[in-house]
């Protein structure tokens, strides 16, 4: 199929519903509201084509960027390909897949986390801080924790929306993994108070991580 068939596909997949979603979610006019599912059952008939993943991502359009980290193929990027992708990133959803699908699978993701810690493009950092939180989820010993929480504590009230959700996610890995640092973490959380008041389903744990950590921590045990 070409861009402009896949495409009409995709249109002709448009959902009211999610649409508004990812609107309020902050995602671009340039989408169609495509359920992730969908797109899923889309990517599948299509199978692995690295090329036309290249061509739907140039488009914009957030469905189409969607699809494209499914029939990528990683490491046919270069590092530098990679980082271009990531910097022109069209809404948070997309970072996800791309960080999960794409990012995750490439041979210089370490590379690439260290000088996304370093970004100021909201994309960027937010990439660099997931994978930072990751790493730290999977017990990683050669990160400076401390050194990790005097950013977040300094930069993360004014971090930009996108960027405050992977370092709040560092800052909770931090607070649930390393012992010695959870009162800090804890301290720290409460006193930038991000998503103190995130509304929640019943039985489910919000991001403010005082209670994040807490709960998380009482699981464990």
């Amino acid at each position: 199929m070409t861009v402009p068939e896949i495409l009409k596909q995709l249109e002709s997949l448009g959902n009211d519903a999610r649409r508004a979603y990812n609107t309020k979610a902050g995602a671009p006019e340039n989408q169609f509201g495509v359920k992730l599912g969908d797109l899923r059952v889309v990517a599948k008939k299509l199978k692995t084509d690295h090329e036309l993943a290249l061509q739907l991502w140039e488009t914009g359009n957030v469905d189409a960027q969607l699809l494209a980290t499914l029939i990528i193929k990683p490491k046919a990027l270069s590092a530098t390909e990679l980082d271009k992708l990531t910097r022109s990133t069209t809404c948070a959803q997309v970072a996800d897949w791309l960080n999960s699908y794409v990012v995750a699978e490439h041979p210089e993701k370490e590379a690439l986390r260290e000088k996304w810690m370093k970004a100021k493009d909201r994309w960027a950092a937010r990439a660099g801080w997931h994978f930072t939180a990751s790493r730290i989820n999977k017990g990683a010993t050669d990160l400076d924790l401390p050194a990790l929480l005097d950013r977040i504590e300094k930069e993360m009230p004014k971090a930009k929306p996108e960027v405050q959700w992977s370092m709040n996610n560092t800052l909770g890995a931090i607070g649930i993994h390393e012992p010695k640092l959870r009162q800090r973490a804890i301290a720290i959380g409460e006193k930038i108070g991000l998503y103190r008041d995130w509304p929640v389903s019943k039985g489910c744990t919000p991001p403010f991580v005082p209670v994040w950590v807490e709960e998380m921590v009482r699981r464990q045990g």
